[in-house]
């Protein structure tokens, strides 16, 4: 029998070898990256907020839109999912009914963070974080609500940014007790300060960088170096997406037509492959009607 998704993930994860993870907005950016052979995909909320409503990521996504978009990511890959779930979009029950709409609508594993709400991205000034009390019953609710022992609860940190890294250690360790899977101190600024996350801490580490972000760009083979269970770039799909866009319009805005010899779009033809368009016309030659007399 082959193995889950969830099992896969959290196997990768356990092996420490600094799983690179990609952030997708939508089923689009999910199938590129399918399709370029990314081992699990990352669900943003800031990029799903940026995507689907035109919004900075200040708290105003719903958790039926996210749960929205997971189903339709679902439905074109088979790759392990990692969901944000912000603050988990209210307390610790709405904690609990927030894992169970996620894990049902395919989510692998969520995210959750100790930020008050409405949050804001990590690598924002201005952030604020509940008491550590109320955040660990929030990792409680969520390892309790999971239907799947294979599902993954992160929890997320911004304490590093308000109160210090010892302060954001100390949180970690007491959300590890009360049942999160991994964590993830939000935005360090010193390399040196992720080495001891990791070396200090008994469970798997996350790193999100944010491009342009606090954090500072390490290769891949350091962070391996250091044992970072995966690294997480949330938003690269949707700022090469930004840049992508605003190169092609902008060129069709200054001269007045555009075309696939430009070097700006992919061709109509890659478009159709990457969205099988192949299997959908296999399926209409299949179920289709003969004429009657």
């Amino acid at each position: 029998m082959a193995m889950s998704a969830g099992k896969r993930l959290r196997q990768m994860i356990e092996e420490r070898r600094a799983l690179l993870v990609p952030g997708v907005m939508n089923a689009l950016a999910a199938r590129i990256a399918d399709d370029l052979g990314y081992e699990a995909l990352y669900i943003t909320g800031a990029g799903v907020t940026n995507a689907l409503l035109g919004l900075p990521d200040v708290g105003l996504i719903s958790p039926t839109q996210m749960a929205d978009t997971i189903a339709c990511v679902r439905n074109i890959t088979d790759l392990p999912l990692i969901v944000d779930g912000d603050t988990g979009f209210g307390n610790a029950v709405n904690v609990w009914h927030t894992v169970r709409s996620f894990e049902r609508s395919g989510a692998n594993a969520i995210q959750i963070e100790d930020q008050v709400f409405p949050k804001r991205c990590g690598h924002f000034d201005g952030k604020a974080v509940i008491s550590a009390a109320e955040m660990a019953e929030k990792v409680r609710a969520a390892a309790e609500a999971r239907l799947s022992p294979d599902f993954l609860i992160i929890a997320r940190t911004d304490a590093y940014a308000t109160h210090g890294l010892e302060e954001a250690l100390t949180r970690a360790r007491r959300f590890i007790e009360a049942g999160a899977d991994i964590t993830f101190v939000e935005a360090p600024r010193r390399i040196e300060d992720i080495r001891l996350v990791v070396n200090t801490l008994p469970v798997p580490q996350l790193v999100n960088m944010v491009i342009g972000g606090q954090t500072p760009s390490v290769g891949l083979d350091d962070f391996r170096a250091l044992g970072v269970g995966l690294v997480l770039y949330a938003n690269a799909s949707l700022q090469g997406a930004i840049q992508g866009m605003h190169n092609a319009l902008s060129h069709l805005h200054d001269h007045g037509v555009l075309t696939e010899n430009d070097g700006l779009v992919a061709t109509f033809a890659e478009r159709q492959r990457l969205v099988g368009m192949a299997e959908f016309k296999r399926l209409e030659a299949r179920y289709a009607v003969a004429d009657s007399d």
